[in-house]
């Protein structure tokens, strides 16, 4: 009896571990394995905006009034003979922009021209004029121009501003001469007159400066014996130039801005 009491023992210890046994997993067929999901593609990052700063635009003189010395090259009487007469100029701008202005330019030259003694015209023939004897003889010249224009500036450079002028206006010219017997002889016209020309100015604190310039002046003088004629005449001038600069008040942006 104890005998088969055992063997059922043993039987049922390998019946309980058989059962603990796990049962072997499945491999799956490709039709099971689950598909995978697509990897996401990166998004790309906006580029940053830079940041605009805006530029202060450079100040320019609202008026500037300029005085000086000049000296022009002159023909005012059609004699053949160029006369150099020393004189003044001045004018006075108002600038619509950093780079355009408006002027109005006054000047006067005075000297001696000369006119051939065979043909005094414009001063009346038959009679001789002093110093003689002589080819040419002297004539106390006066000449005046009032003058309406423009100009043009390049304000770019720190201690130079270049500039380009075109002026139109009026002009009159006026000789004496002195016979040999009798009284002065005058001789008086008026015409048209313009300018072209430019140069540059040399900054000397904010509101000096000197300028040089040059221009071609042509003048239209019409005298009572030859009529209305033409002269092509030179002229060069340097004097001081006062700009009145307005100083803008600094506001909060301003402060906050860098410096150029």
């Amino acid at each position: 009896m104890r005998k088969y009491l055992g063997v059922l023992g043993v039987a049922a210890l390998c019946a309980m571990s058989w059962a603990q046994v796990p049962a072997p997993t499945p491999t799956p067929t490709p039709d099971q394995v689950p598909a995978q999901a697509p990897v996401p593609e990166p998004t790309p990052l906006p580029a940053p905006t830079p940041t605009v700063i805006p530029v202060k635009a450079p100040p320019y003189p609202r008026f500037e009034v300029f005085g000086g010395g000049s000296y022009a090259e002159t023909g005012f009487f059609n004699a053949g003979h160029w006369a150099g007469l020393p004189g003044w100029d001045a004018s006075l701008g108002a600038n619509a922009a950093s780079w355009l202005g408006f002027v109005v330019e006054g000047g006067q030259y005075f000297g001696t021209s000369r006119i051939p003694s065979l043909v005094p015209t414009p001063f009346p023939s038959g009679q001789f004029y002093k110093p003689t004897p002589s080819p040419t003889f002297n004539v106390a010249t006066r000449e005046y121009n009032f003058l309406l224009g423009v100009q043009f500036f390049r304000r770019k450079y720190r201690l130079f501003t270049p500039f380009g002028e075109f002026l139109y206006g009026h002009q009159g010219t006026r000789g004496v001469a002195t016979p040999l017997t009798g009284a002065y002889v005058t001789e008086i016209g008026t015409g048209r007159a313009i300018v072209a020309g430019g140069g540059f100015d040399r900054k000397i604190s904010r509101r000096l400066a000197v300028r040089f310039k040059a221009d071609y002046f042509q003048t239209a003088t019409d005298f009572s014996i030859p009529g209305k004629q033409k002269q092509d005449n030179f002229r060069f001038s340097m004097g001081i130039v006062f700009s009145n600069v307005h100083k803008k008040r600094r506001t909060l942006e301003d402060e906050t801005l860098p410096e150029p």
